[in-house]
């Protein structure tokens, strides 16, 4: 099935928690979540409409690797996509991270920024499928400049 990227939202007054517990605000089943079937059925047909209101969640399939690339590890928007699974010998444990309404909004600005910049001088020469990651990008602006306009905070995994 492969590496994906999913974030959802918190509000303010659960920052603690989501620092101490940040698994807790995953849903069981992620997939199921951004892709609109019903959470561990053994036969599904996806309707592709997420289960999870947009606001709330954010799923950028396998892009994760290279909006690293996109947003490289100085920048603060590097934070919204830093990581990576830790591998085991069937499989692997997902990375997962909180970031607090005051991180995202600087994820914010920085991301509205980088993709300006993209516009501008294009995405970097390593990136593959341009289509594919610069919708993701896209996306996961917009996804970031609601949650900081709400005064929100986010749980991102990677797994």
């Amino acid at each position: 099935m492969g590496i994906r990227y999913y974030a959802y939202a918190f509000e303010k007054d659960q920052t603690q928690q989501a620092l101490a517990d940040p698994r807790s605000f995953i849903g069981s089943h992620p997939l199921a979540d951004a892709w609109g079937f019903e959470p561990h059925a053994r036969v599904a047909t996806p309707t592709f409409k997420q289960a999870v209101p947009e606001r709330d969640l954010l799923y950028l399939d396998k892009a994760w690797r290279s909006l690293q690339l996109v947003t490289g590890p100085t920048r603060p928007a590097f934070r919204m996509f830093e990581g990576s699974v830790t591998p085991t010998g069937l499989g692997w444990h997902p990375w997962i991270r909180a970031l607090t309404p005051e991180d995202v909004a600087e994820v914010a600005e920085d991301l509205r920024a980088r993709v300006d910049e993209v516009a501008t001088v294009g995405l970097p020469a390593v990136i593959e499928d341009e289509d594919y990651v610069l919708h993701f990008l896209l996306r996961a602006r917009t996804y970031v400049e609601g949650l900081a306009s709400e005064g929100r905070g986010m749980v991102y995994m990677i797994g």
